[in-house]
């Protein structure tokens, strides 16, 4: 059997078995796509491919696209100024325990935008499990705020690793600024543009669609995002988020079955590629070195405990009982992690021993936080039944 078709082989069967496999375990499939993954790997059965690796990046960046698609920017612009604020003092709380942490242990000034990072990717994969909860919202728009700090950090540190601090940082970080305002803009004039012609809906996306032009314009608009962001030299991921953000913000109301067809279509075949990739992206033998495993865990202690210690601030609207949800579901920046942390150790800003003990963090932050989410998620529920 040759390689490719053992790779696709190999993928189909985890694809496939990884939900039966997880409702056996009780483990959410995603975890359950990451291991398999690694144990493929080990085995042999998933190597290093281009193609595996176009599909697995097509995949993460889809996952953003349908992040994007749990936020609507009308409900962010109208966000009490309140909320506003504590999401900003949760992500200042954040990055200045990211900085006492990194400055008392002097793991390097790396260290300090890697610790804080958000990414709410997988609040896709949370919400489609848990359904539509109080802090899964929360969760979302805060998530989203400091996700755009995070871009920007990333941003500013891939400009920085690159560059140097010279003229081409300056340039790449006055591109990404001008970037976010014309998409300030350009939401105004569209906004505008649909309330005086709401034909343009029905132009754009009929109610009798036979051609599924609906899913035709949201790929249109994911891929036109991705292609402007790859011009500008900027972080694609960024682009596929906002593409998601767009379609939801002018299109849900008009075509309320478009998110769950983008999302059906992205958890059943892409999204799930992305995970076995980042499952066999990791050496199982890793495993064997005792202070690797240590410095994951202690990495994995550090990112979750300054999440959940910042999210007390929102203990007025989720309470005493759930407001610790909100920490742990900002918990698995995975994609941003790895993508740092490999950007950082192309750059010599981190050794090899830590390169591989944020990966091993990376995938261990996923499989604890979500099984804590789900034994919290249960208790929560069974206590609320019981009242």
């Amino acid at each position: 059997m040759s390689e490719e078709i053992l790779i696709i082989v190999t993928i189909s069967l985890i694809i496939f078995a990884s939900p039966l496999i997880g409702k056996v375990l009780k483990l959410p499939t995603v975890t359950v796509e990451i291991i398999l993954g690694a144990i493929a790997a080990y085995f042999a059965f998933i190597t290093e491919h281009a193609i595996l690796q176009l599909a697995a990046n097509l995949g993460f960046l889809y996952l953003m696209f349908l992040a994007g698609l749990e936020v609507d920017l009308k409900k962010i612009v109208n966000i009490t100024p309140t909320l506003f604020r504590r999401s900003i003092y949760y992500n200042v709380i954040l990055f200045s325990l990211s900085t006492v942490i990194s400055l008392y242990f002097d793991l390097g000034k790396v260290f300090i935008v890697i610790l804080p990072l958000i990414s709410i990717g997988l609040l896709a994969a949370l919400k489609k499990e848990y359904g539509d909860v109080e802090w899964i919202r929360l969760a979302i728009i805060v998530g989203l705020i400091g996700e755009i700090v995070s871009i920007f950090a990333l941003t500013a540190v891939s400009a920085a690793l690159e560059f140097g601090v010279n003229y081409e940082f300056y340039k790449a970080m006055v591109l990404f600024v001008a970037f976010l305002i014309s998409m300030f803009v350009f939401y105004k004039l569209f906004h505008n543009l649909i309330w005086w012609y709401p034909e343009i809906k029905n132009y754009l996306m009929p109610e009798n669609d036979h051609q599924e032009q609906d899913i035709r314009i949201s790929m249109a608009i994911f891929f036109l995002m991705i292609a402007v962001m790859m011009a500008l030299h900027l972080k694609v991921a960024f682009g596929a988020f906002i593409a998601g953000m767009f379609i939801t913000t002018f299109f849900e109301e008009h075509n309320k079955q478009l998110p769950h067809k983008l999302e059906h279509f992205g958890f059943g075949w892409l999204v799930p590629i992305f995970f076995i990739s980042v499952g066999a992206s990791f050496e199982i033998e890793a495993l064997l070195n005792i202070e690797l495993v240590k410095k994951a865990l202690l990495i994995v202690l550090a990112m979750v405990g300054i999440r959940i210690i910042g999210s007390a601030l929102f203990i007025k609207e989720l309470g005493y009982n759930k407001f610790f949800m909100l920490g742990l579901s900002h918990s698995m920046p995975i994609t941003l992690l790895i993508a740092v942390t490999t950007l950082a150790y192309n750059n010599y800003s981190i050794t090899q021993e830590y390169y591989y003990a944020f990966i091993l963090a990376a995938i261990l932050e996923v499989l604890i936080v979500m099984i804590l989410i789900r034994v919290l998620a249960t208790l929560i529920k069974n206590k609320e039944v019981v009242k």
